[in-house]
Parts: C-alpha cells; sequence; structure tokens
C-alpha cells in the first residue's frame, strides 16, 4: 500500500512539474505576442494551441530591411556608366579619325565607282562623277581638277593620274572633294598657279597627234580662262571669230595671256613693235600684230 501511494504522489508531482512548464512556455510566448487565439474549450482544459516553425519565426525576427548602397557602391555604378559612355565616344572618335586619314582602298573603291571594270574614267563615268561633286563638266574648277591630277586626256582619268592627284589632294571621298572646291578654285587667284594652269590646258585640250590647238576649242578654253578675268577679252573673242585663224599654236596661246597681264584697258601702252607682237603663225603668216590692231578696231 505505502509504495503503490509513493508512485501516485511521483506520478502526480511529473504532470504538475509538465503542466508548470508548458504554462510558463505560454506565458513567454504571449508576452512575445506569438500565441494564436485559444477558445473557450481550451482555456477550460489548460491546453495550447502551437504554430508551425515558420510562422513563430516570421513572427519573433522583424522583417529585413532593404540593404541601402554604400558609397562605394555609388562610386563603382557611377564609374561603369562613365566608362561605358567614354567607350563608345571614344569608338565614335577612332572612327571619326580614321574616315579623316587618308586611305589609298578607300580612294581605288572611289576610283572604281566610276570607272567600273576598266583602269579609267571615261566621259560616261565623268558625267556621273561630276553629278556626284555638283560641278558641271565645262566648269572652270574640273580644269583645275585635271591639273591636279595631270591628267592627259580631256574627258578622261586614268587610274594613276586618279591615285596620284587623290593623293596630293587628300581626297578619299566624294564628300572630301566637295568640301576641297573652294581651294581649288583658288588656285586660280594665284598668278603662277594660274600660268601654269593656263599652259596646261593647252596641251589638255589638244589632240595629241596635233601640235597646235583649234580655234573653236581655243576660243572655249580661253573664255573658260579669262573670260571673268580679261575686261578686253570679249572684244578679243569677237575678233577670233572675225579672224581666218583656224588654229592657235602654243607660242600664241601664251602670248594671249602675257598680252591680257600687260596691256592697259585702253591700251595706252600698246606697242605694236613689241616682241609679243610677233609670232608666227602656223601658216607662216607675220601676222599675230594684227589681232592686237584688230582689237583697238573693234574698241
Amino acid at each position: 500500500m505505502h509504495s503503490d501511494a509513493a508512485a501516485v504522489n511521483f506520478q502526480l508531482n511529473s504532470h504538475l512539474s509538465t503542466l508548470a512548464n508548458i504554462h510558463k512556455i505560454y506565458h513567454t510566448l504571449n508576452r512575445l505576442n506569438l500565441t494564436e487565439d485559444v477558445g473557450q474549450d481550451d482555456h477550460q482544459t489548460g491546453s495550447l494551441r502551437s504554430c508551425s516553425s515558420s510562422d513563430c519565426f516570421s513572427k519573433v525576427m522583424p522583417p529585413r530591411k532593404k540593404r541601402r548602397p554604400a558609397a562605394g557602391d555609388d562610386l563603382s555604378a557611377k564609374k561603369s556608366r562613365h566608362d561605358g559612355m567614354y567607350r563608345k565616344y571614344d569608338s565614335t572618335r577612332i572612327k571619326a579619325e580614321e574616315e579623316e586619314v587618308f586611305s589609298s582602298k578607300r580612294c581605288l573603291e572611289w576610283f572604281y565607282e566610276y570607272a567600273g571594270t576598266d583602269d579609267i574614267v571615261g566621259p560616261e563615268g565623268m558625267e556621273k562623277f561630276c553629278e556626284d561633286i555638283g560641278v558641271e563638266p565645262e566648269n572652270v574648277v574640273m580644269l583645275v581638277l585635271a591639273w591636279k591630277l595631270d591628267a592627259q586626256n580631256m574627258g578622261y582619268f586614268t587610274l594613276q593620274e586618279w591615285l596620284k592627284g587623290m593623293t596630293s589632294l587628300q581626297c578619299d571621298t566624294t564628300e572630301k572633294l566637295r568640301n576641297s572646291l573652294d581651294y581649288l578654285r583658288s588656285l586660280l587667284n594665284e598668278p603662277t598657279n594660274f600660268k601654269l594652269i593656263y599652259r596646261y590646258a593647252f596641251d589638255f585640250a589638244r589632240e595629241k597627234d596635233q601640235r597646235s590647238l583649234d580655234i573653236n576649242t581655243a576660243k572655249c578654253m580661253l573664255g573658260l580662262l579669262l573670260g571673268k578675268a580679261w575686261s578686253l577679252f570679249p572684244v578679243f573673242h569677237q575678233f577670233l571669230e572675225q579672224s581666218k585663224y583656224k588654229v592657235i599654236n602654243k607660242d600664241q596661246w601664251c602670248n594671249v595671256l602675257e598680252f591680257s597681264r600687260t596691256i592697259n584697258l585702253d591700251l595706252s601702252n600698246y606697242d605694236e613693235d613689241g616682241a609679243c607682237n610677233y609670232l608666227i603663225s602656223p601658216q607662216g603668216q607675220c601676222c599675230w600684230m594684227s589681232l592686237w590692231n584688230g582689237i583697238k578696231e573693234n574698241r
């Protein structure tokens, strides 16, 4: 009997200790607001509704705040953006510099846009070329360009002439040549260059099997070169129209330029005995002086 009573007391004490521990845990959770509402029956029986581990964890731990970027992170991000912008700018700059630098390969490709499968730009290609650069074929700037290329035949540019001349001008695209047209025109304003271009024009325009220039071609070329620069040219041109000249040789051609530069507009310093007035025509006539007399008679 005594041993049975001791066993009952031990079990009772064990249950009471367990209940006490449960109440302590409940009150602790209640202070932390982690308990769920319990029904009337649960309070009467002293039972505790448990919560899942994930729910309890979410209630115990405060919400995680987003980490503010540190100052170093901002600098790194800005540096990355700046590096990207610089690389983009740098690649654009390098491309622009490459396009600005003369390229023989690009110049060659440009040539064949007009030459086709040949190694020479002919009349059809020349027409398209003039259209692309925005000038008429009879514009004096085309004569200056031909002089720069040292072209040998009117209306034609060979591959060698093209590469040599365009390299001298540092032009390998249509746009670059367009931008150089004013420079080419300005060469006509410099007396030495004008004289070189004027002399070149005679050989450029004449038939290569002829030593003289036919009168019609001569009148066109003289008008191109002197029409706006020499006030007496209209009178001189009228004299040529009325004359019986069929050709003009190179000495006569050069003499016209000398006359235009040295004789006053009123012909007050015109000397019939001057050396420039005694040039022998292809027909062997000493008649160059009559040309100047013709000018005076037509004034």
